[in-house]
């Protein structure tokens, strides 16, 4: 389309190809690709120029509306490149998002005014190469995949109780004894959701448990543990505000919660990351760097 453009512009296949880099051979060949792909003739061509048909007339305005248009775009791409802009697409498991993420977007949007941040809010695991999502939070060991990730803080788990429960059931004192009370699972956790709950730093204990509630939310299932309705077993960044007003208290075992990894933003493996994209790994990064160094 641009060799055509050029050639019916300035009456020559030889200057089109001159001013695009190419050859006048092979300028010939992409106009002739053309008018074979139209089967129609769109330049008439003598020894002293080119004119154009009428086909090739209705064919160069509407190359030039499109080329416009394009050449808008690949502007647009480029200049984010060059300086974040543009939407952004970020997903976080719900009661992670509200208390840490949805906070910190204020912040990032008055650093980067030309970013629309669209953030999802979702417990179920999302598929970033599908092209829904621009970074994706996981809690938790990362399953094997093509994606980039970065690593931000860790997530310790705790047992707790309210201390209604805890008054009329007796305090579990060993893991086992869990088996004996009323149990609040997780269903998305690989653990949980299989009817044990798994202690060692790598999960080598599992002890099977029950329980009256099973939910896909860790605040739906605190909500029910402040009420005295059983022991829920949860990352501490869910339960860190009821423990520290007395809500909750946390349960001392005989063996340790197990190490459920971490929290991590994942990205596209494409090494041409979008500035924007960039902007907010690098923004995260340094606001739980911050954090950690806080605490």
């Amino acid at each position: 389309m641009r060799v055509f453009v050029q050639a019916a512009s300035r009456g020559s296949l030889s200057a089109a190809g001159r001013t695009l880099g190419i050859s006048p051979a092979m300028a010939t060949k992409h106009v002739d690709a053309l008018e074979a792909r139209f089967g129609v003739k769109l330049l008439h061509r003598t020894t002293r120029g080119l004119s154009l048909t009428d086909p090739g007339r209705e064919y160069l305005e509407g190359c030039q509306r499109i080329l416009q248009d394009l050449d808008e775009v690949e502007s647009d791409i480029s200049a984010q490149r060059q300086e974040a802009k543009g939407r952004l697409r970020v997903n976080v498991p719900l009661s992670f998002g509200l208390r840490f993420i949805a906070p910190l977007i204020p912040g990032f949007t008055e650093r980067y005014p030309m970013v629309d941040v669209e953030l999802g809010l979702s417990d179920s695991r999302q598929n970033l190469l599908d092209g829904s999502w621009d970074l994706i939070f996981r809690v938790g060991y990362l399953a094997d995949s093509d994606l980039r990730a970065r690593r931000l803080g860790d997530t310790p788990m705790k047992v707790c109780a309210s201390p209604t429960y805890l008054a009329k059931h007796g305090a579990p004192q060993r893991v086992s004894d869990l088996s004996s009370h009323n149990c609040l699972s997780y269903t998305l956790s690989p653990f949980q959701s299989k009817g044990f709950w798994a202690f060692g730093h790598h999960g080598e204990i599992e002890v099977p448990v029950k329980g009256n509630l099973r939910a896909d939310n860790g605040d739906a299932l605190m909500a029910a543990a402040i009420r005295g309705q059983g022991i829920i077993y949860q990352p501490e960044f869910i339960v860190a505000d009821a423990l520290a007003n007395g809500e909750l208290i946390s349960l001392s075992l005989d063996h340790p919660p197990l190490e459920p990894g971490g929290l991590y933003v994942l990205f596209s493996p494409d090494r041409r990351l979008p500035l924007k994209v960039r902007a907010m790994i690098d923004y995260l990064v340094e606001v739980f760097s911050a954090e950690i160094q806080r605490k």
